[in-house]
């Protein structure tokens, strides 16, 4: 199934239009991830879905960005920063302030949410006033997020034996996650590139392997509407291969134990 170039044309300005995410010369990624939906559409070939999308089907232009969103997650992935928050950070901010709030940004099917609410339960069990948010522009992820039922082989990935065994429940071939964990974490359905103003202040966001996917100037403006949301002082998760050295100067990096995070310095402005 090859895309025409009017065709991924059409597809690019949606997908940047509606997520912000860059899909220049990813032709090969539209073909893997609308075939998919070509197939449950009943339809021959993306020039099908194409011509149905300049029909102006609402539905299907939903489907279209969800289906190129990109939910890759597992629990506690790259561990790292996990272990940071267990052994650092949480601590300082509940005995400092005797609460946190965390979020969750670009969460998927809810691993990394879930992972720090089983780290939650596990270390800080008498502790309360810790928030989870976890937001994600597709709707669909969401529900399956807010379900809390995963399969085999994604409990497989990152989930140490010891928490599956002590806080989820076999239903079948899946997992599904004890009420009391999925009760710890709100979720909401939220574009990164529209408003934040229904995020309340944060001392702690994950915003891990998301500005990887936009071009230079939506990550200026989003890591500008995220230093709002982000208390003084608090602090700010991204994916490896992602900084703010060079697009945000109010933040500065730490390295805690193998963690990198960057912390808040001030209000800061993006970088020219």
């Amino acid at each position: 199934m090859t895309v025409a170039a009017e065709d991924f044309e059409l597809v690019r300005s949606l997908v940047l239009e509606r997520s912000a995410i860059a899909l220049d010369g990813k032709e090969y990624l539209v073909e893997a991830r609308l075939a998919p939906l070509v197939e449950r559409e009943g339809l021959g070939s993306v020039a099908d879905l194409a011509r149905l999308l300049r029909s102006g089907s609402a539905r299907l232009s939903d489907e279209v960005v969800e289906a190129m969103t990109t939910n890759e997650t597992s629990f506690f992935r790259d561990v790292h920063p996990f272990e940071a928050l267990r052994t650092s950070i949480m601590p300082s901010l509940l005995d400092a302030n005797g609460r946190v709030d965390l979020w969750s940004a670009g969460a998927a099917t809810g691993q990394e949410a879930y992972s720090i609410a089983l780290m939650v339960a596990e270390h800080f069990p008498s502790r309360p006033g810790i928030s989870i948010l976890a937001t994600d522009l597709s709707r669909a992820v969401l529900e399956r997020a807010k379900a809390g039922v995963f399969t085999q082989m994604e409990v497989n990935r990152g989930l140490p034996a010891a928490l599956l065994v002590k806080y989820f429940e076999r239903s079948g071939r899946e997992w599904c996650l004890r009420p009391q964990v999925r009760s710890q974490v709100t979720f909401k359905q939220l574009n990164l590139v529209g408003s934040l103003a229904s995020v309340p202040p944060m001392d702690i966001i994950m915003l891990r392997n998301v500005l990887i996917y936009f071009e230079p100037a939506v990550k200026k403006q989003v890591l500008d509407k995220v230093a709002r949301v982000l208390r003084p002082g608090g602090y700010l998760f991204l994916g490896s291969a992602e900084t703010t050295y060079g697009v945000h100067d109010g933040f500065e990096r730490l390295e805690l134990g193998r963690a990198i995070c960057y912390r808040k310095t001030r209000e800061g402005t993006s970088c020219p």
